[in-house]
């Protein structure tokens, strides 16, 4: 492989930080800039030794690179991107790079769908590693045990996250369309990222355009709730090797659980895949929706000739995603819990995992309306059902609120007002501050603190445990 000199325009992003550290891997030399160089990807850039530099200016192109890569948060109008037009560097999206620097020759599996795609990667990853198969693979979270998210494999196989957000600013079609999958697995489809997708009938072509990148030879994994994916499937799939998966066997299911149970251990389970039973496993993961996820995993390994034994350890083994109903701390008795959920779905289907994670304690829901969607009041109505397991819940504001406009404005106190109305026990605290001495003063031993947020929340989850730490 031919050595280049790669540049990274908004190189701290979390998914344009690990294909850094995978170029590198790789052998190239690598650097790159954004306007803060901040933790905790700056650090890890610092540990594998790539230049971060600070702000975006056009002199940072000089000595000029082999080949630009454009993060998909950089403007048409950033001064790096506008040098970059104007000079007639190569330039590429940082999809188009996976493709064509990890991906290349290897077979991918490409993981998508609203929910579970971060653990539904690490988990098949984890599993295809511990088989001995060396496989590369970037993954859009932390795996609890891996080095990296990231690696630069021997094996034939590249498991990738395939996101449905855009692309760059000069490419505004889905991520994962530049993934080449061999087999492509969709976990769920729902309405999300409503700043680029104005229905779900958009979301719908973008999956429907990700059905058809899979080839004749290759393989389609879907989760029989995902019925618009399945229907999406049956018309315009090229292939006709589809796996349909269900916790439950249905006649249509071609992988399913024969039992499993949710327990403060984890899943314990019996996958049947098409008549034939793979034993029991367990594995460190709660709730249906985990379950659906393993089977997930399952269903992409079905070509990838592994024997139940080798699925069964990888099982066994995994130790999870960070940021996914991850314990943070334990403090004078009060768990503190970090999770990523922030659709409402996924806030449902936490809750109801933590039930049978720490049955019997109080379970507080903190949520922050961090992300693009949940600032907006797509899901105002949806989010008051998705609360219902919670024993506490405390709703807080977001700064950047304000810039929705006032009538598609999610409003967060209004969220109480409706929770309060259904029964559950709410309030409405807006600041980082008062959230920290409300559960200061009023969590008691044994409780357990779960965060929802996509972002750091103010840093919220370390002034909570230091807050919790101190106190009498």
């Amino acid at each position: 492989m031919q050595r280049l000199d790669i540049y990274l325009v908004g190189i701290c992003g979390t998914g344009v930080g690990s294909l850094a550290g995978l170029l590198q891997q790789q052998g190239h030399r690598v650097r790159g800039s954004d306007e803060h160089v901040y933790p905790p990807m700056s650090d890890k850039l610092e540990e594998w030794g790539i230049e971060a530099l600070e702000g975006y200016d056009a002199g940072h192109l000089e000595p000029a690179p082999d080949l630009v890569i454009i993060g998909n948060v950089i403007r048409a109008t950033n001064p790096e991107a506008v040098a970059a037009r104007e000079r007639g560097l190569k330039t590429m999206s940082m999809p188009e790079a996976v493709g064509e620097f990890g991906i290349g020759a290897k077979h991918a599996i490409v993981i998508a769908g609203t929910h579970g795609k971060t653990t539904t990667t690490a988990l098949l990853a984890h599993v295809l590693m511990e088989a001995g198969r060396d496989p590369s693979f970037l993954i859009g979270g932390a795996p609890v045990g891996f080095k990296e998210s990231f690696r630069h494999g021997s094996g034939s196989l590249f498991v990738v996250e395939g996101d449905e957000y855009d692309t760059a600013y000069f490419d505004k079609g889905p991520k994962f369309l530049h993934y080449r999958p061999q087999i492509a697995v969709i976990t769920s489809l729902e309405f999300d990222h409503a700043d680029i997708y104005p229905t779900l009938a958009a979301v719908e072509a973008a999956f429907r355009a990700l059905v058809g990148k899979v080839p004749a030879d290759g393989r389609l994994v879907i989760w029989q709730g995902a019925e618009r994916a399945w229907a999406l499937a049956l018309a315009h799939a090229r292939t006709s090797r589809v796996t349909i998966y269900s916790t439950r066997a249905t006649p249509d299911a071609h992988l399913y659980m024969k039992q499993f149970t949710s327990g403060p251990e984890g899943l314990v389970f019996e996958p049947v895949l098409r008549g034939r039973s793979l034993g029991e496993m367990r594995v460190a993961l709660w709730g249906e929706f985990s379950a659906m996820n393993v089977l997930a995993a399952i269903g992409a390994l079905e070509d990838c000739d592994l024997s139940a034994a080798q699925i069964r350890r990888g099982m066994e083994t995994f130790k999870g995603v960070k940021r996914r109903l991850e314990i943070r701390g334990v403090h004078r008795g009060v768990a503190v819990v970090d999770d990523f959920g922030h659709h409402p779905t996924a806030v449902r289907e936490t809750l109801a995992a933590s039930r049978s994670r720490w049955p019997g304690r109080r379970l507080w829901a903190v949520f922050e309306p961090r992300s693009a969607t949940t600032r907006r009041n797509v899901f105002q109505q949806e989010l008051v059902a998705a609360f219902d397991q919670a024993d506490e819940i405390v709703v807080a504001s977001h700064e950047r609120l304000t810039e929705i406009p006032v009538a598609d404005r999610f409003d967060p106190a209004q969220l109480v007002v409706d929770l309060v109305a259904r029964g559950r026990r709410a309030r409405f605290v807006p600041t980082i501050n008062d959230i920290v001495a409300l559960i200061g003063r009023e969590a008691a031993d044994g409780d357990v603190v779960i965060i929802f947020s996509n972002g750091s929340f103010g840093g919220l989850h370390g002034k909570l445990e230091a807050r919790l730490e101190v106190r009498a």
